[in-house]
Order: structure tokens, then C-alpha cells, then sequence
């Protein structure tokens, strides 16, 4: 793999410690800044807005300069915001220090996705791009429990400076080693625009939305879930996302390495046992041992559909992917948002602190649905002509017999 692909991941890694390490310093945040939990909390809220938000907005801020120049400023902003949330004086300066940091995010997925599938063959391709995503998936092994052990005993403004400071390295790498790959010819914001209208393009969106979102109905609250439920004491929550991003880690490296091979069975495959492993959650959360064992196969099969989903796009948006690929990670947070908001009202009806697993099998479920259409779609527009199109080499009508 070309070292340009490690100078992705850095960044993945900085944007993706970021992004969650922010969970575990909610109360020295809110009781730096004299403010309630809830109201800390929009941190993580504005956070994933401004995801969904920057994703097509950078993009298409980009479109007249080189993919190379754009990613060195994202990762430029991305440096700016977490700066400036290390050194806010006030809680609504924090505020917008994350927001302006979170506009980075979804650009610099999208667009380095399509860096990372340009730098190799075609049949490596989603290798590529899982290589870049192992940043953040390692960014909640190792990223988030230091940043959150250093926020805890050093001060949190300490955590956002050494984030900032990944955000420097990957700044050089980008710079160092990502060539200057040259823009498609004929490629406007009407094509990338124009791609967003392909139905493929749409239902591998849907997919990432349904898929990912079955995810985090569970993980959202797998701290209460844990500890109300299977019995474990509040410090080993941090344990459990850890076995969590080590799920991850080996669903996106094997994700990416069979979706090369055969993409669409791979959807199949991860979307289906994610369906089942969410609803048998239910039953595990019950257990210490298989509850663990259950937080790993989320985290490998949720994240084993990244890379597969991620190519999709790419590969349907017909040399006008860098807007698609950008929304396409928003989409994952729109599924992060919607699944959490649904999560919340299983529980605040009554059903319990597993009940959100019967909402992540149904999204799952949901997600493999659409990927069965998508394929289904695609075979009949491939479909050859019926005989009496058939034409011979002097464009007269072949007679059929029957």
C-alpha cells in the first residue's frame, strides 16, 4: 500500500479522536464552564451537525482546486477548531470551535476516499479505503481512552491541543506524501450534482443511514445497558468501547479486503448477521462474557459494511464521486442521529435498556433489504436485450425462432 494512504490515516485518526473523546469529558467540560450535562452535550450534537453540514458544503467549496490542496485545508480547519476549543474562554466559543473542526469531517472522508481508491489498482480499491478508515477505527482503541485519561488528569483543554497536534502531523504527511493527482477532465459541480441523481448512488446512502444507524441505537446506550443490565461497574464501560473499536478495527481491514473480491456478498453477508447479532443482543446483554463477546461482532460487522459502502458509491457515481463519497459520510452520522433519537424512545416508553437492540436489527434489517433491491436493480438494467432487439452485423433483425 502507497505511504500516501498512512498520511490518510493520521488524519482519520486525529478527526476520529476527536469526534468520541468528547463523550468521556463531558463533566470536567460542563463543570470548567459552569453548565449542566444536557447542555454539554451539545458538543456532541453540533459536532455531527456540522458533519452533515460541511460534508457537501466543503465539497463543493473544493471543486475548482486540486484534491491534494483541499485536504491540507481541511486538515488545516480541522487543526483551527480543535485550537480553538482548547483555548476557549467561554462554553459558546468551545461550541464553536467543534462545529468548525466537524466541517472538516465528512470532506475529508469523501474526498480522501476517492485519493486513497486513485492511488492503486481497481480491483484494491476498497483495501484502499478501509486502510484510510483504519485511522479512525483506531482512534477508538488507543485515541479516545488516552485522550480521555489525559483529559481526566491533566485538564481536557490538554487533550484538544494534542489533537490538534495529530492534526499538524497529518497536515506534513498530506503534504509530504499524497501526490498532486491530477482533476478528471469535464468533471463541473453539475456532474457531481448529476451523480446524486443516480437511484445506486441513493440507496448505498440509504444503506450507510440504515446500516450504521443499527449500530449506534446499541451503542448509543451501551453504558446504561451494561451496567443496569449486565451487571458490570461503571468504570468498565471504557473496556467494553474499547472491545468495541477492536471490532471495529478487524471488521473494516476485513471489510475492505473482501468487498474487492465480491461487494455486494459482502453486504449481504455483514448486513445480515449484524440483524441477527443486534436481536440476539437482547438475550446476551444479560451475560458479562457474551454480553463482551456481542460489543466485538457489532463493532466488526457494523463497521465491515464501511468500506464495502463506501466503494459502492464511488463506483456508481460514474467520475463525479467527490460530492457522493463527502455525503455518504454524512450519512453515516444521519444514521448516528436517527438511530440514538429512536433508541431514546424505546426506553422512554417503558421497554427497557435492551430494547434498542430490537430498533438496531430492524435498521439492519432494513439496510439488507435495500442492498437486495439495489442488486436487483442493477441485474435488470444489465439485463441484455430481449431477442427481438437482436441485430445482425448489417443492422438487420435476427429472426427468433420459437
Amino acid at each position: 500500500m502507497p505511504l500516501a494512504l498512512l498520511a490518510l490515516a493520521i488524519g482519520a485518526f486525529g478527526i476520529g479522536t476527536t469526534e468520541f473523546v468528547i463523550m468521556g469529558l463531558l463533566p470536567e467540560v460542563a463543570s470548567d464552564f459552569g453548565v449542566s450535562i444536557p447542555t454539554a452535550g451539545l458538543l456532541v450534537t453540533g459536532y455531527a451537525l456540522g458533519v452533515m453540514l460541511g460534508a457537501p458544503l466543503m465539497t463543493v467549496l473544493g471543486t475548482k482546486i486540486s484534491r491534494k490542496r483541499m485536504l491540507m485545508l481541511l486538515m488545516g480547519l480541522f487543526i483551527a477548531g480543535n485550537l480553538l476549543s482548547a483555548m476557549a474562554p467561554a462554553f459558546s466559543v468551545m461550541l464553536i470551535g467543534r462545529v468548525v473542526a466537524s466541517l472538516a469531517h465528512g470532506a475529508f472522508f469523501g474526498i480522501g476516499s476517492v485519493v486513497a481508491a486513485e492511488l492503486v489498482a481497481p480491483h484494491k480499491r476498497a483495501g484502499a479505503i478501509a486502510m484510510m478508515f483504519t485511522g479512525l477505527t483506531v482512534a477508538n482503541v488507543v485515541g479516545v481512552p488516552l485522550g480521555t485519561l489525559v483529559g481526566q488528569s491533566a485538564g481536557w483543554r490538554v487533550t484538544f491541543a494534542l489533537v490538534a497536534a495529530l492534526g499538524v502531523i497529518g497536515l506534513a504527511g498530506i503534504a509530504k506524501l499524497v501526490p498532486d493527482l491530477p482533476r478528471p477532465e469535464g468533471v463541473h459541480l453539475r456532474h457531481e450534482l448529476a451523480a446524486l441523481k443516480n437511484a445506486q448512488v441513493l440507496l448505498a446512502m440509504a444503506m450507510t443511514v440504515l446500516g450504521f444507524g443499527g449500530v449506534f441505537a446499541a451503542i448509543t446506550y451501551i453504558a446504561p445497558m451494561m451496567t443496569h443490565v449486565a451487571g458490570f461497574s461503571d468504570g468498565s464501560v471504557t473496556w467494553l468501547l474499547v472491545l468495541f473499536g477492536l471490532g471495529m478495527v478487524a471488521g473494516n481491514l476485513v471489510g475492505g479486503k473482501f468487498a474487492d473480491r465480491a461487494l455486494m456478498p459482502m453486504l449481504y453477508v455483514s448486513l445480515s448477521a449484524l440483524a441477527v447479532v443486534l436481536a440476539l443482543f437482547t438475550v446476551t446483554a444479560h451475560n458479562r462474557f457474551a454480553a463482551a463477546a456481542t460489543i466485538v461482532l457489532i463493532g466488526a460487522l457494523g463497521f465491515a459494511t464501511v468500506p464495502p459502502l463506501q466503494k459502492r458509491v464511488l463506483d456508481q457515481a460514474h467520475g463525479a464521486p467527490t460530492l457522493a463519497s463527502a455525503l455518504n459520510i454524512g450519512a453515516f452520522n444521519l444514521g448516528n442521529a436517527l438511530s440514538a433519537w429512536l433508541g431514546g424512545l424505546v426506553i422512554a416508553a417503558g421497554l427497557g435498556y435492551t430494547a434498542p437492540n430490537w430498533v438496531g436489527a430492524a435498521l439492519a434489517a432494513g439496510a439488507l433489504v435495500l442492498a437486495l433491491l439495489s442488486a436487483a436493480l442493477e441485474r435488470r438494467d444489465s439485463a441484455p436485450s430481449t431477442a427481438f432487439d437482436a441485430v445482425d452485423a448489417t443492422d438487420r433483425p435476427i429472426a427468433v425462432r420459437h
